[in-house]
């Protein structure tokens, strides 16, 4: 089963903004964006949930320090 984006962010365990950052820095690879009745949405699979929530585990929160 496909999911939207909004619902794939609550399966884990972050906010759509939180995942929506995640995608636009590239942390996350997004699956393809896809028309669904005339509009652009994203659907995630089990297993594209499954690589990002590791992902996402490995990134710490908050600011980087400088080296």
């Amino acid at each position: 089963m496909r999911v939207p984006t909004r619902q794939a962010a609550k399966r884990m365990g972050v906010s759509l903004v939180t995942l929506q950052r995640h995608i636009a820095a590239k942390t996350v690879e997004a699956p393809e964006l896809q028309i669904v009745k005339g509009v652009a949405v994203r659907l995630w699979s089990a297993s594209d949930i499954a690589k990002a929530r590791k992902v996402l585990a490995g990134v710490k929160p908050g600011r980087k320090k400088k080296v």
